[in-house]
């Protein structure tokens, strides 16, 4: 059975992460990913390490799943090849600063014209309008002006920056989910559109709480540590050999783990009594929790816990993650042989699609190295591109 997306074209004009991002989830439900790559150069993120017999690990990971050819965009001959490739494509991606693809005569206006049913996706940092449009944007300027690190860390430190790429990932996420969005409206219309996303935007739509807060208080979200917004317990504690999380909002979840942590008294105590109380009083609670978790194992506590059905895990690190018996069977470690650094060990996605299924069909490309096969699918000479 095709995946669904087999019948689709993609030209991936991007680099770095967002963009690479969005076409890798296009390319893992079976989309033809086309990547455009700066000839000689390649996508700047093939400089990244940690390396595997010199090509870069991150590269690899979410750039599987595609064709490359090298093109020089400034060169006529070049740009012309690129534009037959856009005329027989579904869906271009770019995450160039806005106003770079126009300059290049690759803008929506113009290619547009070359494919009216083209879905034309732009990542960027701010978006295609607006006062900060013109601007360059990075995942991390993105966390610092959305506000997700103003909320990020203990409540008496700096502000954080979250170790993931949040912005860029979430930016990838919405592009894809506009492409497919644009997609099934060009099934009512007949015609494509430009799709608009910023990593800025992306960013301040993953604040819902903090939003919701502010727009219900007009005041200034505090910086909570660990603790949730209006939810407790529900953060991590320590046990005797690590860190075990507990999710014990709700009022039978609360009075089950009560139960289950020895500590019944606790639901008497009037500070506790709502959810609305624990969260008013949730350094108190995690105080008391804290000296009854603090007595036995990850392992003990989560036996318990998950035999009364209350939502817990143990805080695991990615060498126990990539060999978890559940990670495995929901095939999120899938191996791919790539040309230079042979058998490799890559993410599987996340989206699993019981009749049309997607899967990791080829690692990432060399730089260039589908040139050849691609210019002959356009009925082009191969040294058309040298």
């Amino acid at each position: 059975m095709p995946a669904a997306l087999s019948h689709l074209k993609v030209v991936d004009l991007t680099s770095n992460l967002s963009g690479p991002y969005c076409a890798m989830i296009l390319g893992d439900q079976g989309a033809d990913v086309i990547k455009v790559e700066r000839k000689g150069e390649g996508d700047v993120l093939r400089k990244t390490p940690p390396f595997v017999n010199g090509e870069s690990a991150p590269f690899m990971l979410w750039n599987r799943n595609k064709r490359s050819i090298e093109l020089n965009l400034k060169e006529e001959g070049d740009l012309d090849i690129c534009r037959k490739l856009i005329a027989e494509a579904d869906i271009l991606i770019e995450n160039f600063r806005p106003g770079v693809a126009g300059r290049l005569g690759l803008g929506y206006d113009a290619v547009s014209k070359l494919n009216p049913r083209l879905v034309y996706c732009s990542v960027s940092g701010f978006g295609q309008t607006g006062p900060y449009g013109p601007r360059g944007g990075f995942d991390l300027v993105a966390q610092a002006m959305s506000g997700l690190m103003s909320i990020c860390g203990e409540e008496d430190g700096p502000p954080h920056r979250l170790p993931i790429p949040i912005s860029d990932t979430s930016g990838g996420m919405f592009a894809a989910i506009g492409v497919l969005t644009a997609l099934a409206a060009r099934e009512q219309t007949g015609k494509g559109q430009q799709v608009d996303v910023s990593l800025f935007e992306s960013a301040i739509s993953k604040c819902v709480y903090e939003a919701a807060y502010y727009f219900a208080t007009d005041k200034r979200p505090e910086r909570l540590g660990q603790q949730h917004r209006g939810s407790s317990p529900y953060q991590v504690f320590q046990t005797s050999d690590g860190w075990l999380v507990l999710g014990a909002a709700a009022q039978n979840l609360w009075e089950k783990a009560c139960k289950v942590l020895d500590c019944e008294h606790l639901m008497e105590d009037a500070r506790f009594s709502t959810k609305a109380d624990r969260v008013a009083n949730n350094k108190a609670l995690v105080a008391l929790l804290q000296e009854r978790f603090i007595t036995k194992s990850n392992q003990e506590w989560f036996d318990a816990l998950d035999a009364a059905n209350i939502p817990a895990g143990p805080v695991m690190y990615h060498d126990e993650v990539f060999h978890d018996p559940h990670v495995l069977a929901r095939d999120m470690v899938v191996e791919v042989d790539h040309t230079a650094a042979g058998r490799q060990r890559t993410l599987g996605t996340p989206v699993k699609l019981m009749g049309t299924p997607g899967s990791i069909r080829r690692a990432a490309p060399m730089l260039g190295e589908h040139t050849d096969e691609i210019l002959a699918e356009l009925g082009m000479k191969e040294e058309a591109a040298d």
